[in-house]
């Protein structure tokens, strides 16, 4: 079957709907976001520190004028949040990003949201590369107790953390807060900055790069989208198979370039014999390629499109800076824009049994995560090489 070659709306709508029309026809709002397009903030805040103040200005507002913040999450005590002076450490930088997939009014129901991508970005003291650790949404984890949201505390999937914190008034401060403590109690890493990221939210911003470049490394099928007999690729609504219907879309091997949809249903993708496991491998591929797009000369180069996408970004974001200025955090990173970015797998892309069904932590996984706290993730990735993920993996 082919590709899409018009894209509909982020929120996965047919074709011939209208653009600001999301599952049920709804008008959705801008979604939280946060891609590792830290990358992107510090590319263009390193070019704006070469120019005028009147430039590094500009663009910095661009970024932060809409932007949320909280300091309700690492500023809670227990070690969650490592100790800051406020400024980000000379040494290592450990962020932690939560991935929402969710429907618009969402926290106005109450009813919260799971975080089904947790990735936690760490960033050596040498500021050379950019080290990306996805735990698998369903990682058996304790969820501690918090007072303060009236949450007793419990075991089970982790991706449940954020849902249990965002629930009645919670909203997304409280599914952050207790999502990162989960987290923090899990891998025994503290965390200099959180972030919320929607990949519903990616639209605009992937809109405003024009789209990625993207390798599909297996034939997979979306459980999103059906084409009818004369092509035309429309929402399954209402529709979640577990095996592909005959009409199907289906995203066949090879490399090119993907408009914004398409990439976006390509990171979401799960039927495959390592499901979870390949979908986390896939979005990170493409944060690769949009700090990559977003890096280039024909966007840095553009105050046009700098402008647009500075502007998407940071109309999107949620995040807990830890106590540091938001001009700081950002202007703090800005040395990453040449960073190589390194994805790294937890279990070394294999299943481990735990109760309920959900995913257990290996002890080499455990090892990982030390590594990580302890800024020693080079020396434990030589020795245990098949946790990197490669672009042929």
């Amino acid at each position: 079957m082919p590709v899409a070659t018009d894209r509909p709306d982020g929120r996965l709508r047919s074709a011939g709907t209208s653009p600001a029309a999301g599952r049920d026809g709804e008008k959705r709002p801008r979604a939280p976001l946060w891609a590792k397009l830290i990358t992107v903030f510090g590319a263009v805040l390193l070019l704006a520190s070469t120019g005028t103040a009147v430039a590094a200005t500009y663009l910095l507002g661009k970024v932060t004028d809409n932007l949320q913040t909280t300091d309700s999450v690492l500023g809670a005590g227990g070690g969650v949040g490592a100790q800051t002076g406020g400024k980000l450490p000379d040494g290592a930088v450990n962020l932690l990003m939560l991935g929402l997939d969710t429907r618009a009014g969402w926290e106005k129901s109450g009813l919260g949201s799971r975080s089904d991508t947790i990735i936690v970005l760490h960033i050596p003291a040498s500021r050379d590369k950019m080290q990306m650790l996805s735990i698998p949404r369903d990682t058996y984890a304790q969820i501690p107790a918090d007072e303060e949201l009236h949450f007793g505390g419990s075991s089970g999937r982790i991706n449940g953390a954020f849902m249990y914190g965002s629930q009645g008034t919670g909203g997304w401060k409280g599914g952050m807060k207790l999502a990162t403590k989960a987290v923090h109690d899990l891998t025994g890493i503290s965390f200099n900055g959180v972030v919320i990221i929607d990949f519903a939210g990616f639209k605009d911003i992937l809109e405003a790069l024009g789209g990625v470049r993207m390798c599909v490394d297996q034939r997979m099928w979306s459980s999103h989208y059906v084409v009818d007999g004369k092509g035309k690729i429309s929402y399954a609504k209402g529709a979640d198979p577990t095996s592909p219907p005959s009409n199907a879309l289906w995203f066949e091997k090879g490399c090119r370039d993907m408009k914004a949809w398409e990439a976006l249903e390509y990171s979401r993708l799960r039927h495959s014999a390592n499901g979870d496991y390949d979908r986390q491998r896939h979005q990170q591929q493409l944060l690769k390629a949009m700090a990559k797009k977003a890096t280039s000369n024909g966007v840095l180069t553009n105050m046009s499109k700098l402008s647009k996408l500075l502007e998407a970004a940071g109309s999107s974001l949620k995040i807990d800076p830890n106590g540091v200025p938001i001009a700081d955090f950002f202007f703090g990173l800005k040395g990453l824009a040449n960073a190589e970015m390194m994805p790294i797998r937890s279990n070394g892309g294999t299943y481990v049994k735990a109760p309920g069904g959900a995913e257990g932590t290996s002890d080499e996984t455990k090892a990982l995560f030390a590594a990580a706290a302890a800024d020693k993730l080079d020396a434990f990735l030589l020795d245990h090489p098949k946790m990197t993920i490669n672009s042929t993996s």
